[in-house]
C-alpha cells in the first residue's frame, strides 16, 4: 500500500478497510458494453494531509491529458483514504456511480482483482513506450496471474535511520550486517540506557520482513496460482528470530514495544528516543521536524552477510481502470498521463513521492540526496506481499503481529509461533480461492 507522506503509512492505511474487500462476495461481471471517446472521465485519488502541492500536478497531468483529446472533461474527487475500501467496493458493485479511474494502494491489487472491479490493461501497458522503464517490483505490484492491472504511480522503501551524535560519541560506525546491527543496537542502549538502540515494533510488520526476506525466508510460496504459508520454514524462523531478538530489556523492553507499530518506532527516533530506526523515505518529513534534525543519517539496512542490503517492501500506489469504465480507451490515455514519467517527476518535486521508473528515479535521487539510500535499497531487489486476495485477509486480522508479539511476550517460542501463523495464512490463502 502506501508509502507517502499521508496520515499514516502503508501499513497501517492497508488495516482499516482491507476485510472488506477480503470478505465480501465476488462482484458479479460489470463490465462496460460501450467505449465511448468524448465525455466526462470521473476520478478518485487519495487525498493527502497537503493536498494542494498534489492537485497542483493532477491538474498538469489533466491539462496534458485534454489538449490532445478536445471535448473531454475531467472530474478529480479526492476520497478520504480511510474510507476508501467501503467507497471502492460500492464503486465496484454499482457501475452508474462508479468512477472511470481510482488511484489504490498496492497490496490492495489481488483483492480489488478477484472483486472483478479493475479492468487488465496488459496490453495497453506493454505497448506503452515509457513503460519499459518501470521498476520491476512496482510492475510486480499492479500484475495478478499475469496480467496488468493499472499502472504505478509512485513506490516506498524503509531503510536504517541512526544518530550520528551517539555514533561519535560511542565510537561506532553503521552497521554493515544484521548480526552487527543487533550488537550495536545492545551496545548502545547498554551504554545509554535511556534510549533505544534500535526501536522496533511487534506491530511493524513492514520493518520486520527484511529480517524474514535477508535470512532467505518467505512470507509464502506461490506454486500453480495457490499459495501457502512460508514463515514456518527454517529459514524464515531464522529472520523471526533475528527481529525479535531486539525486544528485551537490552534494547526495546517487550513492555513498551510489543505494541507499537511503524509509526511509534520513528516517532521514538524523531523524538530522541532511540538511536535507530527503521523507517521509509516518507518518513523524513516527520525526522526532520522531530529534535534530531541535523543529527541523523541513513543507510541501506543491512543484510545477513556484510556488506549486503536487507531486501525491503515495496510500498506505493497505483493508478487503475475500472472494468465498468464506459470511456476504456480514454480511461487508459489518463491513467498514462497521471502514471508518467513528466508527472512522477513532479510528484516527487511537490510530495516527495518515489518514482517508479528507474531513470527517473535516479535522477530524483541527483536532486534530493536524502533519495540515495531508498534508491540504493530499490536497486538491490525489494519485495513484494503475496499477490493474493487472500493477503488482506491476512493483514487486517494482524496474523505476523500477533505471531512477533507471542514470542516477545514469551507466551510461545518461534517454533510453534510461526506455525500458528502458518495455519492461520493457509486458510486465508484457501478462502481467497
Amino acid at each position: 500500500m502506501k508509502l507517502s507522506r499521508m496520515a499514516a503509512p502503508i501499513a497501517a492505511l492497508v488495516l482499516a478497510g482491507l476485510t472488506a474487500s477480503a470478505c465480501a462476495p465476488q462482484t458479479s461481471d460489470n463490465t462496460a458494453t460501450k467505449d465511448e471517446k468524448s465525455g466526462t472521465l470521473r476520478v478518485w485519488l487519495f487525498q493527502e494531509v497537503n493536498n494542494k502541492p498534489k492537485e497542483q500536478v493532477v491538474q498538469g497531468a489533466v491539462d496534458a491529458f485534454r489538449a490532445e483529446h478536445k471535448g473531454t472533461k475531467v472530474e478529480i474527487e479526492y476520497i478520504p483514504v480511510e474510507t476508501r475500501a467501503q467507497r471502492i467496493k460500492a464503486a465496484f458493485n454499482d457501475p452508474k456511480s462508479a468512477p472511470d479511474l481510482v488511484e489504490y494502494g498496492n497490496t490492495d491489487t489481488a483483492g480489488y482483482v478477484k472483486d472483478g472491479g479493475l479492468a487488465d490493461v496488459t496490453e495497453e501497458f506493454g505497448a506503452w513506450d515509457e513503460a519499459k522503464d518501470t521498476d520491476p517490483t512496482a510492475k510486480q505490484s499492479v500484475t495478478v496471474d499475469g496480467k496488468i492491472y493499472g499502472a504505478p504511480l509512485f513506490v516506498g522503501v524503509r531503510a536504517l535511520y541512526y544518530r550520528t551524535d551517539v555514533f561519535k560519541e560511542l565510537g561506532l560506525s553503521a552497521p554493515k550486517s544484521q548480526a552487527e546491527l543487533i550488537s550495536t543496537a545492545k551496545k548502545i542502549h547498554k551504554a545509554k540506557p535511556a534510549l533505544y538502540g534500535l526501536a522496533v515494533g511487534g506491530a511493524y510488520t513492514y520493518g520486520a520482513m527484511p529480517f524474514v526476506w535477508s535470512n532467505g525466508g518467505e512470507l509464502a510460496e506461490e506454486s500453480g496460482g495457490t499459495y501457502k504459508a512460508a514463515v514456518n520454514s527454517p529459514a524464515a524462523r531464522k529472520g523471526i528470530a533475528a527481529y525479535t531478538s531486539l525486544f528485551g530489556d537490552d534494547n526495546c523492553p517487550a513492555a513498551k514495544c510489543a505494541s507499537m507499530g511503524g509509526n511509534a518506532t520513528v516517532t521514538a527516533f524523531a523524538s530522541g528516543q532511540a538511536a535507530m530506526a527503521i523507517g521509509g523515505d516518507f518518513s523524513h518529513q516527520a525526522v526532520e521536524a522531530g529534535t534530531v534534525k541535523g543529527k541523523y543519517a541513513v543507510v541501506p539496512l543491512p543484510g545477513v552477510k556484510a556488506g549486503s542490503i536487507a531486501p525491503a517492501f515495496a510500498g506505493g500506489n497505483n493508478i487503475g481502470v475500472l472494468k465498468s469504465s464506459a470511456h476504456r480507451t480514454l480511461a487508459v490515455d489518463l491513467m498514462k498521463s497521471f502514471t508518467s514519467k513528466d508527472t512522477q517527476a513532479k510528484l516527487f518535486d511537490a510530495m516527495g513521492f518515489l518514482p517508479t521508473y528507474t531513470d527517473v528515479l535516479a535522477a530524483s535521487a541527483r536532486k534530493q540526496p536524502f533519495v540515495a539510500p531508498f534508491v540504493k535499497t530499490l536497486g538491490a531487489g525489494a519485495k513484494f506481499v503475496p499477490a493474493s486476495a487472500g493477503w488482506a485477509q491476512i493483514d487486517s486480522s494482524l496474523v505476523l503481529p500477533t505471531m512477533f508479539q507471542e514470542i516477545v511476550s514469551g507466551r510461545k517460542d518461534v517454533k510453534a509461533a510461526s506455525e500458528d501463523a502458518a495455519k492461520k495464512m493457509d486458510a486465508a490463502f484457501a478462502s481467497a480461492g
